[in-house]
């Protein structure tokens, strides 16, 4: 493997440098592999985990989606972040024939071997689906995962209408990936996770999700993210504890203002906050400078009860992403304090 590595060339692909380099470190005789967390609500912090309990995710995955050998599977993420990552051990695992492609907004561009299994994030599957050439290769691939972030409403819409099989994925670096799964389309369609036989779920006093998944996590896992328990052992995640503003004595969830304002602001846009000596806190709204702000706070108006409408409203060039493109919310907060 090593004479491999060293072998690459300069005109070798960063995707395919970046394989060998994990498959490297796979090989080698440690049972650890160090996994990066993407920093989407904070500092992005480094840990290891057991190789084993990798084996046991992708087992997971592939016994529930019946992926099988010779199976093709699209790479299309980066090799930095526990998904990416996950896909290879599932095709190590199942033995699926790995199809790598740089990780871009439109990972389907120049694929023209049908696909069994996909996983991408939310954008990448918009994205997809504005290019008619590329939207037919998406529906001819037999199944496919989101994962990395929300699903708005408008694009679950057009998920529904796929003739193949889409599920939207729950898990973090934590847990190696995802522990649960939602189907999308077809009768099998639900707005609630299901998680896999081995997690036990239970909510904390400040109601976000706990989550005990002893074949790959050693400790039980407190998250942050407010959920919901349903008696069929299903759940709906209804935000993240730290993506909460309080203003003025009320707590407003950024998810869910996010969630209602996409129906009017067709570019990229965030909702975060600044501290406020009346309110405490005090909601900002940044859009990308391409969009037209004229009429947006009468249009917000008729949307949002007064305490979840911005008091700011700021244009700013692009909205800080993470690595794994994801709002970078802490990246968000301090860009808004410079604006106000």
């Amino acid at each position: 493997m090593q004479q491999l590595i060293s072998g690459l060339s300069d005109n070798t692909p960063q995707i395919q440098r970046d394989l060998y380099n994990f498959l490297a470190d796979w090989f080698n005789e440690s049972p650890y592999i160090t996994v990066h967390t993407s920093g989407s609500t904070g500092t992005p912090k480094a840990f290891t985990v057991r190789k084993e309990q990798m084996i046991q995710s992708a087992i997971l995955t592939c016994s529930f989606l019946q992926l099988q050998k010779g199976d093709t599977a699209l790479l299309c993420m980066p090799l930095q972040y526990i998904a990416g990552k996950m896909v290879v051990v599932r095709a190590l695992v199942a033995g699926l024939k790995l199809i790598l492609r740089t990780p871009s907004g439109h990972p389907l561009a120049d694929v023209k071997t049908p696909l069994r299994f996909a996983a991408m994030i939310p954008l990448q599957v918009y994205n997809t689906l504005r290019i008619p050439e590329e939207k037919e290769r998406l529906y001819q691939t037999e199944i496919l995962i989101i994962g990395g972030g929300a699903i708005n409403k408008e694009l679950e819409t057009e998920i529904r209408a796929f003739p193949n099989t889409v599920y939207s994925t729950y898990g973090m670096t934590e847990t190696l990936s995802h522990i649960a799964l939602r189907r999308l389309n077809g009768p099998e369609a639900s707005s609630s996770y299901t998680p896999f036989p081995s997690v036990q779920l239970s909510l904390s006093p400040e109601e976000t999700l706990v989550i005990d998944a002893p074949l790959v996590c050693d400790e039980t896992l407190v998250t942050n993210d407010i959920a919901e328990i349903h008696p069929d052992g299903t759940f709906t995640i209804l935000g993240r504890k730290d993506n909460t503003i309080n203003t003025g004595g009320i707590k407003v969830q950024i998810e869910c203002v996010e969630e209602t304002l996409r129906s009017i602001i067709s570019v990229t846009f965030a909702v975060t906050a600044v501290p406020h000596p009346g309110l405490g806190e005090a909601i900002v709204l940044l859009v990308e400078k391409a969009a037209d702000t004229d009429g947006l706070p009468d249009k917000i108006a008729s949307l949002l009860p007064k305490y979840q409408q911005p008091k700011y409203i700021r244009q700013v060039d692009a909205i800080p992403l993470t690595g794994s493109g994801k709002t970078d919310r802490k990246a968000c907060r301090l860009l808004a304090a410079q604006l106000i």
